[in-house]
């Protein structure tokens, strides 16, 4: 067994932003959503083999508790990249070996980015 995806939220008209933030700042990749399921919008988004979908929701209001947690290589680069947008970093030393901020997403959902420390 093997997690695929998670999927966040946002209103609608959401997707250019979280574009920007998810392929710009994050440097993950778009997938293209199936033809049947592009007219619900929204967008996914790859970073190896795992995806974050961001569905649209009405009376959308972000998920200020749960999140993905997402390992990465260079925490510190991706702390600075996502600080560089305004986005909030607050790091979090409360689990002995691990580097780990959170931050949210361009419409307030949680995001978690992990890195063992070195």
């Amino acid at each position: 067994m093997a997690l695929h995806h998670v999927q966040v939220s946002g209103p609608a008209g959401c997707e250019p932003r979280m574009r920007e933030f998810y392929v710009g700042v994050l440097a993950m990749t778009e997938v293209d959503k199936p033809e049947l399921l592009r007219v619900r919008g929204g967008a996914w988004f790859r970073a190896g083999r795992a995806e974050i979908h961001v569905g649209i929701e009405d009376g959308f209001r972000p998920a200020r508790k749960a999140h993905p947690g997402i390992a990465v290589a260079d925490i510190e680069a991706l702390a600075r990249a996502v600080a560089a947008t305004g986005a909030p970093v607050s790091w979090d030393d409360n689990i002995p070996g691990l580097r780990r901020f959170h931050t949210s997403d361009p419409v307030g959902n949680r995001l978690e980015f992990q890195q063992a420390a070195r």
